[in-house]
């Protein structure tokens, strides 16, 4: 196999995963699709406990945004072709503020 063919093999094998298509994927998914699959559900549960046996304020927290963000972007983007605007930035805002709250009160004010 020469290079070329090997270049358009990668190419044509992560294509799927450029951020236009994998924000597009994520748009389209419900909450249901999302927790139904098996892998997301092990990983999310191996990342909890994981969290939950070490301790682990980070990893907690790491998560809570991770999950926090995925819904953030499956209902508050816009239907593609529409333009950003104040009511549609908002829900962003709201949210971004509620966790960045949550991790700052959790990691630096909060105190074991």
């Amino acid at each position: 196999m020469d290079k070329q063919q090997l270049v358009e093999k990668a190419t044509e094998t992560l294509q799927p995963f450029e951020t236009e298509n994998l924000i597009e994927t994520i748009q389209h998914l419900s909450v249901k699709q999302v927790f139904s699959n098996p892998v997301v559900l092990i990983l999310l549960a191996a990342i909890f406990f994981f969290g939950v046996i070490r301790r682990s304020k980070v990893v907690l927290l790491s998560l809570f945004s991770l999950i926090c963000l995925a819904l953030i972007i499956r209902f508050a983007m816009p239907v593609p072709g529409d333009d950003l605007s104040v009511s549609s930035i908002l829900p962003f805002l709201g949210a971004g503020l509620l966790i960045g709250g949550v991790v700052i009160y959790f990691s630096l004010i909060k105190s074991d």
